[in-house]
């Protein structure tokens, strides 16, 4: 299983960055293999852009979300929405084929703040929703994390065990999400 995470800013102290390779770290497995995307280097959307070729950065996400069975989306929130370097991000992926369609997607987040990224993941989520995108995006297991500047130890690793359990949890939800879209794929195929 083949897991794309995308950081969702383009900021280079970023706690959404920290969660993600904590994720990486934590998760990878022989059977599971996830790998850092950034959207650092993304020219903002422009559809004029559209008519040639498309920039290298972006054909480089666009691979990595292409091939990926599922995606991990880690959102800060800036004034109750989602980084416009994430909105610009995600319009790249929608612009020419429909790369998030039914691909089970897990909305995580870290915020300076107490309500963690609650916001920007409602927004994110509508935005997932949309006829651009029809992602699937988990349900039920939200990872807010609130407080993340003392959230982390020295080494990047979740210092709270309640914390990291629940994010257990959550990835384990997610997996079990992407293993019935691979089953329900295999179905169809026979």
């Amino acid at each position: 299983m083949k897991i794309a995470e995308i950081v969702g800013t383009n900021s280079a102290g970023s706690y959404n960055r920290k969660l993600l390779k904590y994720m990486q770290k934590q998760y990878s497995s022989d059977e599971c293999e996830l790998s850092v995307c950034e959207i650092d280097n993304l020219p903002l959307f422009n559809v004029s852009l559209l008519s040639g070729d498309l920039p290298q950065a972006v054909k480089v996400l666009y691979h990595e979300v292409e091939t990926a069975d599922a995606v991990i989306i880690s959102t800060p929130e800036y004034d109750h929405a989602i980084t416009a370097a994430l909105k610009s991000a995600l319009e790249w992926l929608s612009c020419r084929k429909e790369l998030f369609f039914q691909k089970p997607v897990m909305i995580v987040g870290t915020s300076l703040g107490n309500q963690g990224t609650s916001r920007a993941q409602d927004s994110l989520r509508q935005i997932l929703n949309s006829p651009g995108l029809c992602a699937d995006v988990l349900s039920g297991h939200e990872f807010l994390l609130g407080h993340c500047q003392e959230q982390f130890n020295q080494a990047g690793v979740l210092k709270d065990q309640d914390t990291a359990g629940f994010l257990d949890e959550c990835f384990t939800a997610f997996v079990q999400k992407v293993r019935m879209h691979q089953n329900r794929n295999e179905e169809n195929v026979a």
